[in-house]
């Protein structure tokens, strides 16, 4: 029996995460509250790993809006690049034999670049956030421990939160109960190394959030438009369309 440790575990992706690796009695599942372990906290998060002792940590805990990102550049540094180090150096020096995998995002790549981006490519981020999380795969990177960095791009299975969808943003989307499995088996897999679970599609957000529920009635937005409305945005990554060389694709299925 595998104990894992998954930070972000009320994130949208990380109730998915917790769920489908506690329908698995093969695995003890710690997911503590941002308060229960605050990862910017280097003490505390040094604390809850060394009496865990996790033999597999998914780390999914992060600020993941571009535009607020931009709007508090201290705090997305503080939570997705010192928080991934907290991590790193708790497991360092505690927990040395535990593997690492770490949520990162198409973000780290440039949305004007229309090439379809395998797990080698040039990362050249558009954003403040898209900085972070490829600062934090470097930090990752250059740990000593066994580690698997996992970039997808996801949207929950519920109704789509805004009145409109972009229609020149487009990636391999998946939902996230999908990409949560799709994340099991290749931890199972024992991969390392960097690995990207896709859609065995390209969708607009539009087309995906009118597969969402209730969301018929879904309108179109431009990326122009939505800067003309919000003229102080930064800029959101556009194209985040990926490829794979080491997993399979999963064709988008609602629940």
């Amino acid at each position: 029996m595998k104990k894992v440790l998954i930070t972000g575990g009320s994130g949208k992706l990380g109730k998915e995460v917790v769920k489908v690796f506690s329908q698995d009695k093969n695995y003890i599942i710690y997911s503590p509250s941002h308060t229960e372990m605050d990862i910017t906290d280097g003490n505390v998060t040094a604390e809850k790993i060394k009496l865990f002792q996790p033999d597999i940590l998914i780390h999914l805990a992060a600020l993941t809006s571009p535009p607020r990102c931009e709007a508090n550049k201290q705090l997305a540094w503080k939570v997705n690049v010192v928080g991934t180090e907290n991590i790193v150096d708790a497991l360092e020096k505690f927990c040395s034999n535990c593997y690492l995998v770490y949520m990162s995002t198409p973000c780290v790549f440039s949305g004007e670049d229309e090439t379809p981006k395998d797990e080698d490519y040039l990362i050249y981020p558009d954003n403040f956030y898209g900085l972070t999380k490829a600062i934090g795969e470097i930090v990752v990177k250059r740990s000593k421990l066994k580690w698997l960095i996992i970039r997808g791009n996801f949207v929950p299975y519920e109704k789509w939160p805004y009145e409109k969808a972009f229609i020149d943003r487009k990636s391999n989307y998946l939902f996230a109960h999908q990409l949560a499995k799709g994340m099991k088996e290749v931890i199972e897999a024992g991969l390392r190394g960097i690995v990207h679970i896709l859609g065995d599609k390209v969708l607009s957000m539009y087309e995906l959030a009118r597969l969402c529920p209730n969301s018929e009635n879904v309108g179109k937005l431009t990326l122009e438009e939505y800067y003309k409305e919000n003229p102080n945005s930064c800029k959101l990554t556009k194209n985040m369309v990926m490829e794979s060389k080491r997993w399979k694709k999963y064709k988008i299925e609602e629940i």
